[in-house]
């Protein structure tokens, strides 16, 4: 059973080195970390217990200072056919595949809503959505690029700045399906919940 204690801070280790996000290597190296250090206790190994103990206090540390750090965030209006659109759902083309399949890039189609949202100067996500006359936008992407899916983004466009959509004679948004799961735990903690529009069950969130 000891043993198997071992394997298991070491997979949570091991895990948090391929992942993208930042807020997410910090977490899994935690776990991994308090795993080892009872690890240690059990065996007993002191040097286990430093050594686990000294990251687990770096990484707590760096994860402080990952939610006090002071980022910018920006919305920028585009034209669906800017060619930055074209490069950047052509380089994201297969994650996005994997958030929204249904998705289809067409530079003539005009969308009633479209934007990025810069952090810190850099394009961490890209929205489009169409408007009925009732202020539901319903979101044909909404997608994050893999290095900043710690949340901020969507509460950046969905609480800090929601008056930027609201301006847009948006009232409520609306996801007709959501299609992974990780997605689907990212529309929840951002407030969204299951009702009928249409005779179709939705997942919105109303704005105002």
């Amino acid at each position: 059973m000891v043993v198997w204690i071992g394997y298991l801070a070491s997979i949570f280790l091991a895990y948090s080195l391929i992942v993208t996000n930042a807020l997410k290597f910090r977490i899994l190296n935690i776990l991994g970390c308090l795993i080892f250090i009872i690890y240690g206790v059990l065996i007993p190994a002191f040097p286990v217990i430093v050594a686990n103990g000294l990251l687990l206090c770096i990484n707590i540390f760096q994860l402080y200072k990952l939610h006090q750090s002071n980022e910018q965030f920006q919305y920028v209006s585009i034209d669906q056919s800017d060619k930055i659109v074209e490069k950047f759902i052509a380089f994201y083309k297969k994650d996005i595949e994997q958030f929204f399949p249904d998705f289809r890039y067409i530079p003539t189609l005009q969308q009633q809503i479209s934007f990025v949202v810069l952090r810190d100067a850099s394009i961490a996500n890209l929205f489009m959505a169409t408007i009925d006359s009732n202020g539901n936008a319903t979101v044909r992407i909404n997608y994050t690029v893999p290095q900043y899916r710690d949340y901020k983004v969507g509460r950046f466009i969905f609480e800090k700045e929601k008056s930027f959509l609201i301006a847009n004679s948006i009232k409520k948004v609306v996801y007709e399906t959501v299609a992974n799961k990780n997605h689907l735990s990212f529309i929840q903690v951002m407030g969204f919940s299951q009702e009928f529009l249409n005779n179709t069950k939705c997942w919105t969130k109303s704005l105002v």
